[in-house]
């Protein structure tokens, strides 16, 4: 395939705002699908940033993710060697169209018209030369005005996807073909009837198109949000590595998707018949699909024995997952919650979070492990006025200075040196010692060495929620 001259390279936006309810308890809202390693030893956002990381294609990215997420974006991105462009981060989720507006006026500030690629970086492309081959395609459509978007032939039935209805080609777009409509997520008959014509293609929601053009066109149908979406990156801050979006600006930004905010509205819509391996991993049943099956079709990841089972999703992170004599059912299990679900159901996985949510329970927000610019904690234990954690701060990581005004701690190292501070005392532990901080005190860990710091800490309390921490010093600017 014949390069692309340095002029034309495309700006890669890769969205990250995604929460993946349907992938719970893998995924958290804390925590989300694509910060997870679901198909191999990447990330979905990893595997993304890869597929456009061509400097000879493509330009640095610009990444717009949730500020809550922009630690292990981060960190992720720098386990690769991808150094965005900016990493925007959006205050609060306001769909797609803000989003790709964010990051299109983000991306003039560099370029007087840059050529985006956007896309999800929750989705799975399994062949990235025809993936850019379709990129080529699209880019002679985003050159002559036109916003483009990618339908993937559907090689099944499936309720879960918007589809898009192809018209003839576009003469003064290459193999682009004219938009003839979006259709909602369809009944199990429609999407079987869709396979069975051959005319519908899935919406893959990836685009190309020039921002300029994009920009004109939300303001032409959303004035309102393209003045607000001005304002959140004319008001933005500039915190270490980050782009703070204008929390009051992004507040009162309309909430939208591309799709519906301009794509169904605009006659210049094209689309790009493609067949690049994609799957947006948005369902247990997804993953089945794409996974690797044993004899009997099932998809066995971690500690799993089956017997006498078919058709079955089964995973387990730790402990042991034994199953016997069922079939096409989602068993997941991790540290803290157990889901089974038929496999035909797993796109209503979002109910069951939404009525865990409903009741109280903070399962479909926090992880297990949770995940800190330093390094994680895992809850190990809880009950009555006490809480146990697992800490592992990275090389050279340091927590906040900070004191807990409910709670008082006691830390045990079992792996590495620390460098304690408890009020005015500053001291060295080792392997097997140990310190007690009394609720109130100021206090700080800090790992110096070259090799991870891994210790057990003892929490007791009448209250050991993570909102107990006030932060007088802090590395990495968390208020």
């Amino acid at each position: 395939m014949t390069r692309p001259s340095t002029a034309d390279k495309f700006t890669p936006v890769l969205l990250s705002g995604g929460a993946g309810t349907r992938l719970w308890p893998l995924s958290r809202t804390h925590y989300p699908k694509q910060l997870l390693a679901l198909t191999g030893k990447s990330t979905l956002l990893q595997l993304t940033a890869m597929r456009v990381s061509d400097p000879a294609r493509f330009r640095p990215p610009i990444v717009v993710a949730s500020a809550a997420h922009r630690f292990a974006v981060a960190e992720q991105l720098d386990q690769i060697g991808v150094r965005p462009a900016a990493l925007v981060l959006e205050p609060v989720g306001r769909n797609t169209a803000p989003a790709i507006a964010a990051a299109a006026l983000a991306a003039l500030q560099a370029e007087a018209d840059p050529l985006l690629a956007v896309m999800p970086t929750d989705h799975l492309i399994r062949n990235s030369d025809a993936f850019l081959a379709a990129l080529e395609k699209a880019r002679v459509g985003a050159d002559r005005g036109f916003l483009v978007t990618f339908g993937v032939v559907p090689d099944r039935a499936e309720t879960g996807y918007g589809y898009v209805l192809p018209g003839p080609p576009l003469a003064e777009a290459g193999d682009c073909l004219e938009v003839v409509k979006f259709v909602e997520k369809p009944d199990r008959a429609t999407a079987e009837r869709y396979v069975a014509e051959r005319k519908h293609l899935w919406n893959s929601g990836m685009f190309v198109f020039r921002a300029r053009r994009y920009l004109d066109t939300l303001a032409r149908y959303e004035p309102e949000m393209a003045r607000r979406c001005q304002d959140a990156i004319d008001r933005a801050k500039r915190d270490l590595d980050f782009v703070r979006l204008d929390s009051a600006a992004m507040d009162a930004c309309p909430s939208q998707s591309i799709d519906y905010a301009v794509m169904e509205r605009t006659d210049r819509a094209a689309v790009v018949p493609a067949d690049f391996g994609w799957n947006d991993v948005g369902s247990f049943d997804q993953l089945w699909h794409i996974g690797a099956k044993d004899s009997t079709g099932n998809v066995v990841v971690g500690k799993v024995t089956v017997e006498d089972g078919r058709g079955n999703y089964l995973h387990s992170e730790r402990r042991l997952l034994a199953v016997l004599g069922v079939n096409n059912l989602v068993v997941v299990c991790t540290d803290d919650s157990v889901m089974v679900a038929d496999r035909e159901r797993t796109q209503d996985v979002r109910r069951l979070v939404a009525r865990l949510k409903e009741t109280g329970h903070d399962e479909p927000d926090v992880p297990p492990v949770a995940h800190r610019p330093w390094g994680i904690f895992q809850r190990l234990e809880s009950g009555d006025r006490f809480q146990v954690k697992q800490i592992v701060v990275k090389p050279g990581g340091r927590l906040s200075l900070q004191y807990h005004a409910h709670r008082a701690e006691h830390w045990v190292v079992v792996q590495g040196r620390a460098q304690v501070t408890v009020g005015q005392r500053v001291f060295t532990l080792e392997e097997n010692q140990s310190t007690f901080i009394p609720a109130g005190t100021h206090h700080r860990l800090e790992n110096p060495q070259s090799t991870p710091l891994r210790l057990i800490e003892i929490q007791s309390g009448d209250y050991l929620g993570e909102d107990d921490i006030v932060r007088v010093e802090d590395s990495y600017g968390r208020d």
